[in-house]
């Protein structure tokens, strides 16, 4: 998905800090796409953006590949992690079987296109409750995956695949952490969450009632007051 993933949480949250959602390499406008976009390539990107920016510590926010991505960064630079927010995400990496699906993921969308992906993937995304009370939603999720370049999707595929166990990260780090995740997420059910929590010291675990895979996206308002209650807790905030 590309930087509208973000768009019900903007508004909440720049009235308590800076935002920016960039979208990630080979999402959004089109560009060359490599074969494999490593979790450790989009990182180094959003540590340039920063740098761009002239920023020097940040929150760090990611939600499903995003959280890879964040993971990346605190294990490379966790001089520029002021925070972190981990949601519908998960610290280990994928076993021979999860590497196989992300292979054949791949294939998948090269060979039928991102169109009929996002159909397939919108059930898989959001609870059966955001379904059926928020069908403009599942038309706007549906909508964002579709418009990505099925190379760019492919890529991704490819290195979510090769991404490391970073849990020892999350261990040893020491950075405020909170980890957010949805009551009824199918792809990364609950208890990944809590073994994320159990492994960062100190963390705050916060479960959304009722939705799915996008919690920041089927409740906004739960996921921005947990946000926002994280960033109150921060120094300097």
């Amino acid at each position: 998905m590309d930087h509208g993933l973000w768009e019900p949480n903007r508004d909440a949250l720049e009235r308590v800090a800076e935002v920016m959602a960039p979208d990630l390499l080979a999402f959004g406008p089109p560009e060359a796409v490599p074969e494999v976009l490593r979790m450790e390539d989009l990182a180094e990107q959003l540590v340039q953006q920063l740098d761009a920016e002239g920023i020097e510590r940040t929150v760090v926010c990611g939600l499903s590949m995003g959280g890879y991505v964040a993971l990346a960064i605190l294990e490379r630079w966790p001089e520029r992690v002021a925070g972190i927010i981990l949601c519908n995400t998960r610290s280990t990496a994928n076993t021979a079987e999860g590497k196989r699906g992300r292979a054949d993921s791949a294939e998948e969308v090269l060979a039928k296109g991102s169109a009929v992906i996002a159909r397939a993937m919108v059930p898989k995304l959001l609870s059966a409750h955001s379904r059926s009370t928020a069908p403009a939603l599942a038309k706007t999720v549906e909508a964002i995956i579709a418009r990505q370049q099925p190379a760019a999707i492919a890529a991704a595929s490819r290195g979510m695949g090769l991404r490391p166990d970073r849990t020892p990260v999350l261990r040893t780090a020491g950075k405020p952490t909170l980890i957010i995740t949805g009551e009824h997420d199918a792809l990364m059910p609950l208890p990944t969450s809590e073994a994320m929590a159990a492994a960062a010291p100190g963390s705050t675990l916060v479960v959304l009632p009722e939705a799915g895979h996008l919690s920041n996206m089927e409740d906004p308002e739960g996921f921005n007051k947990a946000v926002t209650d994280f960033l109150r807790t921060l120094p300097g905030s």
